[in-house]
Formats: structure tokens, C-alpha cells, sequence
């Protein structure tokens, strides 16, 4: 075994998820337009997802893991306009529908929520109720749209998740999944003992030694903080692989959906164009391609939203990584959305632009844009929406 392949299996840790249904309803007409919402939770870095290839100060802030400009490599964004580029990690996938105009990315999306904390602003999003004054825990913004749509309750409505999550709670009855996640490291106790034993007699013995010995330590310290933020959520593997079963309740039973996939929070080596965030924006994309692949005829009538609870930091850190941020990048893909196009307020990337001097600011918020999004859908007025996003504007930016 080289040194590299070793080193580069000690990075691995993928994990694999189970979905098991637990509940059926009526199922929903052929003809109904399906959304499911897809949350990445931890907070996912979206400034190497959307990269702002025109902005110099992108590559100044991030001399370990910028994202090539547009090129003839395959390290190198995929050009999007002028502007913007995609993780080429997406370019078999998302990249695709993109340019088919079944994809759409919303840059500076986000939330007012200053915490920067994983559970507050999970919960803040998730509620989609105002920040000041007393908010009802019990009430979900997704719930709430499907007592809208389903008259006082009766949506098609499942959330494949293994705790009903905040955005689907409230009055309107919405039953979810059992997940059960499953975790295997690529590198067993018998295996690590085969690995020091071939190295027991070279120069390279403490240093195996002490790389196994690191690995463990960082483990340890990211764990806790990964799992917390995670929620429960499936990893980007799991998604992939329940993609096509989710597709088919989506398809056969259900209008609306929420899913939520975890792993997000890179603190430490997160990568550029390889490495763990690239394989997770690749897992997620092959998940993405396969939903979209056995929704068949339906994906005319289906949209998908990505969000996330924020973004990370515009710089990245002293660990290669990147820490909690503000603004985020949403993204809508759909088989009858008006894709092909990096929608809402956006502003130059410069010094003096981040908002505290360290994230992407909020110009679109997201209640406004998912407003907007949904009046678009499904036809509701401005009372009906009022009803999911109390005091809020609905922002139309012409998606679908």
C-alpha cells in the first residue's frame, strides 16, 4: 500500500442510511405539483458550491480551497454567466439540469438570525416566524403551507425523517418515516493493525503511528459538534442511496415532502476541488440526478429546494476550513421552473462587502423568497401566503 492511498483512506468516513415507512396515505393526483424540501443541515460552505469566479478577493481569501476558474481542467468551476461557477463535482449532475434551465441558484439567502448557532437558526427557519416577540414552537412554516393547500389539513404531506421535524409540525396532520442510519469506517481495528504492521520496520513507523493517533484526536474533538448539528439527519451517501424510493412515495402518495441531510459542518479540511466537501457535493448531486430520474413524467410538476441554516465564512480558517457564517446559497431545481440562472439581489464580492467583515449578507431572505416561490406553484394570494409567512412580503423572483 503507497503512503498516499493510506493517507488518503484514513480521510474517509462514509455512512449509509436505512428508510423504513411507517404510514400511508391517500395518494395525490397525477396532476398535483409536488415540492420537496431538502435541508442541509450544519451549514453548508456555499461560497465553494456557487463560486463567484469574477471576484478576486474569492481567491485572496481562500488560497488553500478556491475553486479554480472556469478552465479546460477538471478541477475548474463550471461556468454559470460572467459571475458565477458551480463545483465541478456537479458536472455529471446538477450542472447538467442547469443547463437544461432545471436548476437555479439563489446567492445572499439566508435568514435574519444572527446566532450563528446550529439549533437556534435551524429552529428559527424552521418555525419561519418572526424574530421578535413570542413564536410558536409547535408551528411549522412547511406544515403550515400544507394546511393551506390541503384545506385545514387534508395534504398528502410525509417528512422521511426519523423525528418529525419543527418545519413540519403544527395543526395539519403530517406523518413521517423511521430512518435508521448505519456508520461503518472504511478502516476497521483489523485493518489498522494490518497497516501498522507493514509499516512496523520503516522509516514511516511513528509516522502511521502518529497519523492514526491525530485521526483519533480530531475525531473525537469534531464529532460531538457534527453530530449535534446533524440532527439525526441522513449523510449525503444515504440520500443517494434512498433517492429513488423517496422519488416513488413522492410520485405515487405524496404533494409534499421534507428531507434533511447532514455532514455539512467543515471546520477542518473540508477541501477545494477534491476532498470531503467535494465528495459530499457529489453524493448530493447523484442523489439530486436520481430523484429527478424516477420522478419520470412528475418531474414536470415537481420543484426541489436545498437550503441550508446559514453559510460559513467568507475566509477560511487556520484548519483549512471554514466556520459558521450569514448568508447562504438556496437552490431550486424542478422540471417546470425557469432555471438556468443565478437569481436575486446580489452585490460584487469585495473587500468591505461581507457583512461583519467575514460572511455573505442576507439580500434575499428566505421567507420572501420561498413566498414568492410558492405563490408561483401552487396560485395562493396574498392571504393564503400570509397564513405561512405571517407579515412577510412575498418576493417573486420569477423561478417558476
Amino acid at each position: 500500500m503507497k503512503r498516499r492511498d493510506l493517507l488518503k483512506a484514513l480521510a474517509l468516513l462514509p455512512s449509509t442510511a436505512m428508510l423504513g415507512i411507517s404510514s400511508q396515505v391517500m395518494a395525490a393526483p397525477a396532476t398535483q405539483n409536488r415540492l420537496l424540501l431538502v435541508f442541509l443541515r450544519g451549514g453548508y460552505d456555499a461560497s465553494n458550491l456557487l463560486i463567484p469566479t469574477s471576484s478576486n478577493f474569492y481567491y485572496e481569501s481562500r488560497p488553500n480551497i478556491a475553486i479554480a476558474r472556469p478552465g479546460s481542467t477538471p478541477d475548474a468551476a463550471l461556468a454559470l454567466n460572467a459571475d458565477w461557477g458551480l463545483h465541478p463535482a456537479l458536472r455529471e449532475t446538477i450542472y447538467t439540469m442547469f443547463q437544461q434551465g432545471e436548476a437555479a441558484f439563489i446567492p445572499f439567502a439566508g435568514t435574519e438570525d444572527l446566532t450563528r448557532s446550529h439549533f437556534e437558526t435551524q429552529d428559527s427557519i424552521e418555525m419561519g416566524q418572526p424574530l421578535n416577540g413570542s413564536r410558536n414552537f409547535h408551528s411549522g412554516f412547511m406544515n403550515r403551507l400544507a394546511k393551506v393547500l390541503g384545506n385545514n389539513g387534508k395534504m398528502t404531506a410525509m417528512s422521511f425523517t426519523d423525528q418529525l421535524p419543527l418545519a413540519m409540525q403544527g395543526s395539519a396532520h403530517i406523518a413521517n418515516t423511521a430512518l435508521r442510519n448505519v456508520s461503518k469506517n472504511n478502516i476497521d481495528q483489523r485493518q489498522r493493525d494490518l497497516i501498522l504492521q507493514m509499516y512496523a520496520d520503516t522509516s514511516l513507523s511513528q509516522a502511521v503511528r502518529d497519523g492514526f493517533a491525530m485521526r483519533d484526536e480530531v475525531a473525537r474533538e469534531m464529532q460531538e459538534e457534527m453530530n449535534s448539528a446533524n440532527r439525526n439527519a441522513i449523510s449525503t451517501k444515504g440520500l443517494e442511496l434512498e433517492a429513488q424510493r423517496i422519488a416513488r412515495l413522492m410520485r405515487e402518495k405524496y404533494a409534499l415532502g421534507f428531507i434533511d441531510v447532514g455532514g455539512w459542518d467543515t471546520h477542518v479540511n473540508q477541501g477545494g476541488s477534491s476532498g470531503t466537501l467535494a465528495v459530499k457535493f457529489e453524493e448530493l448531486g447523484r442523489g439530486l440526478a436520481a430523484y429527478r430520474k424516477e420522478m419520470g413524467d412528475n418531474w414536470r410538476n415537481t420543484t426541489v429546494v436545498v437550503i441550508s441554516e446559514f453559510g460559513r465564512t467568507f475566509r477560511e480558517n487556520g484548519k483549512h476550513g471554514t466556520d459558521h457564517g450569514h448568508g447562504s446559497v438556496y437552490w431550486v431545481l424542478g422540471g417546470g421552473i425557469k432555471g438556468g440562472q443565478v437569481a436575486g439581489e446580489q452585490i460584487a464580492l469585495e473587500a468591505g462587502k461581507l457583512f461583519q467583515n467575514r460572511d455573505y449578507p442576507v439580500l434575499n431572505e428566505y421567507r420572501a423568497v420561498l413566498g414568492g416561490l410558492f405563490g408561483r406553484i401552487y396560485g395562493l394570494n396574498a392571504n393564503q401566503l400570509d397564513q405561512v409567512f405571517a407579515g412577510v412580503k412575498a418576493r417573486d423572483l420569477g423561478l417558476a
